[in-house]
């Protein structure tokens, strides 16, 4: 059975999301996508399109690319939730230059008055070289401390680097 709250972090391309997905897939309960990504471009589209032809037709998806905290708490518990990702929703909040403190505490509240076990991926940013500029670096930082609050507040960390996953908390199901 699938725990109430996990996070699933990995670099670029690791394997995440799919990962992500098997887990939630596996659960048999109706499931719902909440969707941060916003496309400005062609190559985010393409991005975006892989990932609905992976994920195939079952889903409900959301977009929420700002406040998924206040999607979260109106899912009833005979579902499952995948949030994909955090990185894209913190990306989003840096660039609307939005109180970074209060959305952070709006998703936890969320996430918290969510009656269904959700799945969040997000990615790990803190292995590669020091950003050059300064809103590189915010977000690299911001990043790292979200992922702990998340691993904090998580019963089933696992880690996903080249297609295989690492557990780092709780049990897999």
């Amino acid at each position: 059975m699938l725990p109430r709250l996990t996070l699933v972090l990995g670099g670029a391309a690791s394997g995440k999301s799919a990962f992500a997905e098997g887990l939630v897939v596996n659960t048999g309960r109706q499931r719902t996508y909440l969707a941060t990504a916003e496309i400005y471009d062609l190559e985010m589209q393409a991005k975006v399109a892989k990932h609905q032809e992976m994920r195939g037709k079952n889903w409900h998806t959301i977009e929420v690319p700002l406040d998924p905290g206040r999607v979260l708490a109106t899912i009833s518990g005979d579902q499952v939730v995948l949030l994909d990702c955090a990185t894209m929703w913190l990306s989003n909040q840096l660039l609307a230059e939005n109180d970074l403190e209060q959305a952070t505490l709006e998703l936890t509240r969320g996430l918290s008055n969510c009656d269904a076990p959700v799945v969040i991926v997000s990615n790990e940013t803190g292995l590669g070289i020091v950003p050059g500029n300064a809103l590189a670096r915010r977000f690299r930082q911001e990043q790292g401390l979200l992922n702990q609050l998340l691993a904090a507040q998580a019963d089933l960390v696992v880690n996903v680097i080249a297609g295989l996953p690492q557990l780092l908390k709780g049990t897999l199901p």
